[in-house]
């Protein structure tokens, strides 16, 4: 069975949270978040609202079917997307949404988006100097 598939147990509320620790329960919880799939979904979701999945599959350039399909799981398993199933419809429409906890973390995912606008530009300038300094 994988770390993943195992089942969470009970956060002791008197233990402090170190995300820093390796074996602090907050750890986990911040590498699905960390995930460039999952920051790239989330915003999508906040941004663009409900989805099918191939309407978020082209709204996040790049990520491949499998990838999306992993991360909608590991999103719904950490309760920040809901999955909907229509079953009378033909074929089945199946619809994707932030849950209000999808809908907090989003909002901060846009404040990252934000800054990473701002800054990209002199980002890519740092990575040239260093390119050029480290290359000879």
């Amino acid at each position: 069975m994988s770390q993943q598939e195992q089942s969470p147990t009970a956060i002791d509320a008197d233990r402090p949270m170190d995300i820093l620790d390796a074996a602090c329960p907050s750890r986990d919880v911040f590498v699905d978040l960390a995930d460039k799939w999952a920051l790239l979904m989330l915003l999508s979701l906040r941004e663009q609202g409900v989805q099918r999945f191939s309407e978020l599959q082209r709204s996040i350039g790049g990520i491949s079917r499998k990838m999306l399909s992993q991360t909608l799981r590991t999103l719904e398993r950490d309760g920040l997307i809901q999955r909907t199933v229509d079953p009378n419809a033909t074929p089945p429409l199946v619809l994707y949404k932030l849950t209000d906890l999808g809908s907090e973390i989003a909002a901060e995912i846009r404040v990252l988006c934000s800054w990473t606008h701002k800054r990209a530009s002199q980002i890519h300038t740092a990575r040239l100097t260093y390119d050029q300094r480290t290359a000879s």
